[in-house]
């Protein structure tokens, strides 16, 4: 699977709003047939900063990047970021999440 996390630093000003903007983008990519998953979270450190944890099959990364709903989305967020947004991208083995074998909960 490709497995991607993405940091988003916002301006302020946008900070509330970002989930708004980038709302469409999440259901058309959710909605993918190769997309595993596709989940927001909020920096509890900063709340100018948005991570995204993402994956999708090996051969389905291609067609997100090539959509015109991904297209949408880089041309919609510059105007919302205060700098260029962080990445891992990595192929690795595996097609979901595994228990933590450290903190099993019975």
């Amino acid at each position: 699977m490709i497995f991607i996390v993405v940091k988003f630093k916002t301006k302020p000003e946008w900070s509330g709003r970002w989930l708004d903007l980038v709302a469409g983008f999440t259901e058309a990519t959710r909605a993918e047939p190769g997309n595993l998953w596709f989940d927001w979270s909020r920096s509890v450190d900063d709340p100018n900063e948005f991570v995204l944890v993402e994956a999708f099959n090996d051969d389905a990364a291609g067609d997100h990047v090539n959509s015109e709903h991904f297209k949408k989305a880089m041309a919609d967020m510059p105007q919302a970021l205060a700098e260029t947004p962080r990445i891992v991208s990595r192929r690795i083995d595996g097609d979901g999440w595994d228990l933590m074998g450290e903190l099993t909960i019975p």
